[in-house]
């Protein structure tokens, strides 16, 4: 029998507000000492009452734009009632009944909608770290700001739960409400999952994978579950709906406990916290603020840049917005040497904190074009543009404290070209290039680049050296 895999996915997404959603703490808790940024409010002491930080909801906005989503004029917050050891209220404050970002959806690379139920601001749990016969508790993560995004279980395969999780990723990048560092979890994805007989009209019993934090664990993690729940189905068995946990090392999932419902958890609307009205000029003032998202870039770029490269490129916002201010001429040759050279870095990252200007870039493809500079003397004056000695220079003078501009003066060419030839060690390669052998000519060309100490056009002097030769 063939099973249809359905497969929805929650994303918690971190916004980089400077301060925590209810209280005025910073929110960058990396590299700080545990329980170094809670204020009382975090602690959830006696007569302490959150505020809300408003920079979250023109975050959540422009969240819900990137995502063509409906913004919701009207949204409160509730109280989910549940105790865990990190989070002191007893309680976390969410938005279920009425959330603040309405329907949407996200098109894939490849053309496929996903579609969004809903999205809801929320404030983050603490963290649990875990020994051997006891645990610690860190409360700097308490009410960090979070949009949790509800997709509708249109996703049909492990490549497409990938691609929509980098998607996602890419336009919250894009839309600047989050530092988007999956490794410390700015992004969180659980990963709801069920099989189904092919041709049945009902869903098969889901499980949920908690919290990966990488596209590819999303997809395996996926890939594992279809397999799991095909030999339960197969061998007569019945699937367990349940929490899971996804090990990487392993390649497996592990039952956590099993699943809640809605009705496990008590709501009530937060008595602390007046519902957030929202004007229409206020939603589009916001709105106006964001960016070109990765679609915008597909569709401008889409015929210039090869397709496998734009890809690459759409991962780093950033290179992105420096691309559309290069010349358009030159934004193919640009795109290539920030794929090749840069990204191939070890240091990509520090470099593309810093990208150099668009002047800058635009004189140094001018000079490739006009043979001025060699494609490695490219390559070599691109990598100073990023260096702190040799900023603002420009490339035009770096090129020529390096010694790298090409020499392009047939007349000059010609002189060096005479002197080589009549050296004796050039005469017999002068005679097999006569006699038919072409590929002579590199050995010819070679004598001439060591001449000019690297100077000389390459195709100009071959185009010289084979007039002479006739």
């Amino acid at each position: 029998m063939k099973y249809i895999p359905t497969i929805g996915i929650e994303c918690h997404v971190q916004l980089s507000t400077k301060t925590k959603l209810f209280s005025e703490v910073d929110n960058d808790a990396r590299g700080k000492e545990p329980n170094s940024c809670v204020s009382p409010v975090d602690y959830a002491l006696p007569g302490m009452l959150p505020r809300l930080n408003g920079e979250a909801i023109k975050f959540a906005i422009r969240a819900g734009k990137a995502m063509n989503c409906k913004i919701n004029a009207h949204s409160r917050f509730d109280r989910k009632h549940y105790f865990y050891p990190d989070s002191p209220k007893g309680y976390q404050i969410t938005q279920f009944y009425q959330p603040i970002i309405g329907a949407g959806h996200v098109e894939l690379p490849s053309g496929t909608k996903i579609h969004i139920e809903h999205a809801h601001l929320e404030g983050d749990a603490g963290k649990l770290t875990h020994f051997d016969n006891y645990s610690l508790v860190d409360l700097n993560r308490v009410d960090t700001p979070l949009i949790e995004i509800v997709s509708m279980p249109d996703i049909h395969s492990a490549k497409d739960a990938h691609d929509y999780c980098k998607e996602l990723w890419r336009l919250m990048c894009f839309a600047g409400v989050t530092n988007g560092d999956l490794y410390n979890g700015n992004m969180r994805f659980d990963v709801n999952t069920s099989i189904a007989p092919e041709g049945s009209d009902k869903l098969g019993t889901r499980t949920e994978v908690k919290n990966l934090n990488s596209f590819r664990s999303v997809e395996r993690a996926v890939e594992y579950e279809i397999a799991r729940q095909t030999k339960i189905l197969e061998a007569g068995e019945k699937v367990v709906q349940q929490t899971l946990g996804w090990n990487d090392a392993t390649g497996k999932t592990t039952a956590q406990r099993s699943k809640e419902e809605a009705k496990d958890y008590r709501y009530m609307p937060e008595p602390d916290l007046p519902p957030i009205n929202l004007s229409k000029e206020f939603t589009e003032k916001e709105a106006a603020k964001l960016p070109p998202m990765p679609a915008d870039y597909r569709k401008k770029f889409g015929n210039v840049i090869s397709g496998d490269t734009l890809e690459v490129l759409l991962d780093y916002p950033a290179l992105m917005k420096k691309l559309d201010e290069v010349c358009s001429e030159y934004v193919k040759s640009m795109s290539n040497l920030f794929a090749s050279v840069l990204l191939a870095e070890e240091k990509s990252a520090e470099y593309l904190n810093d990208l150099p200007s668009a002047k800058d870039l635009n004189e140094l493809c001018e000079m490739n074009e006009k043979k001025e500079l060699s494609s490695t003397a490219t390559k070599e004056v691109f990598l100073r543009l990023f260096d702190p000695q040799m900023k603002n220079r420009g490339a035009k003078n770096i090129a020529k404290e390096l010694g790298l501009i090409q020499e392009n003066d047939l007349g000059a060419l010609e002189a060096i070209i005479d002197t080589v030839l009549q050296k004796p060690e050039t005469k017999k390669a002068q005679e097999d290039y006569k006699n038919g052998e072409e590929k002579v000519i590199g050995f010819l060309v070679g004598q001439v680049m060591k001449e000019s100490h690297g100077k000389a056009n390459p195709s100009a002097v071959q185009e010289i050296l084979r007039k002479k030769l006739k």
